[in-house]
C-alpha cells in the first residue's frame, strides 16, 4: 500500500511538472508575440522593408545622427508607426518626406534635395577634389621644372679667370 501511493504521487508530480511546462511555453510565446506586436513588426514583409527604407532616409529629430529606422528613441518609434500609417494608406515616399518636412522642416531629410542652396551640398565635395587634383598638378609640375633646370649660366670671362688661377697655383706645386 505504501508503495502505491508513492506512484500516485510520482504521476501527480510528473502531471504538475508536465503542466507548468507547458504554461512556461504558452507565457514565453506570448510575451515574444507581445513584444513583436510593440515592436511594430505586425505587418507583412514587403511593408516592414518599405517602411524601414522610408524611415531610413528620415532624421530622428531627438538623436540628430540617426535615423528613425535605428533610433531607439520614444519619438523615433511614434514616427515609425506614422510611417507605416502612410504607407497603408498608400502614400508615395515623396508624400510622406513631404509631410515630415512640413512638421519638422528640411532638417529632418538625412540626404537633402538637390535644389536650391541644398545644391552646394552635393557639388562642392566634387568640386573640392577638382580643384585639389589642379592644384597638386601645378606644384608637381613647378616642382619638377625646378629640378629640370641645369646650373645657371656661368660669365665666360669669370670661367677663364677661375681657369687661369687653377693654373697658377697648380704650376709651381707641380714644378
Amino acid at each position: 500500500m505504501w508503495m502505491h501511493g508513492m506512484g500516485a504521487r510520482r504521476d501527480g508530480w510528473r502531471r504538475h511538472c508536465a503542466v507548468g511546462l507547458l504554461g512556461m511555453v504558452l507565457l514565453i510565446s506570448w510575451i515574444v508575440w507581445a513584444a513583436r506586436d510593440a515592436g511594430g513588426a505586425t505587418g507583412s514583409p514587403d511593408l516592414e522593408d518599405k517602411v524601414r527604407e522610408i524611415a531610413s532616409g528620415l532624421r530622428c529629430v531627438v538623436c540628430q545622427n540617426l535615423s528613425v529606422a535605428d533610433s531607439p528613441s520614444e519619438l523615433a518609434r511614434e514616427m515609425r508607426n506614422l510611417v507605416r500609417e502612410l504607407v497603408q494608406q498608400g502614400k508615395s515616399r515623396e508624400e510622406i518626406q513631404a509631410y515630415f518636412v512640413s512638421r519638422y522642416g528640411e532638417f529632418v531629410l538625412l540626404s537633402p534635395t538637390k535644389r536650391g542652396f541644398n545644391l552646394l551640398v552635393w557639388v562642392l565635395p566634387f568640386l573640392a577634389v577638382v580643384v585639389g587634383a589642379c592644384g597638386v598638378y601645378l606644384l608637381a609640375r613647378r616642382w619638377t621644372e625646378r629640378r629640370e633646370v641645369g646650373a645657371p649660366a656661368v660669365d665666360p670671362a669669370y670661367a677663364e679667370r677661375v681657369r687661369r688661377d687653377l693654373r697658377e697655383r697648380e704650376g709651381p706645386a707641380g714644378s
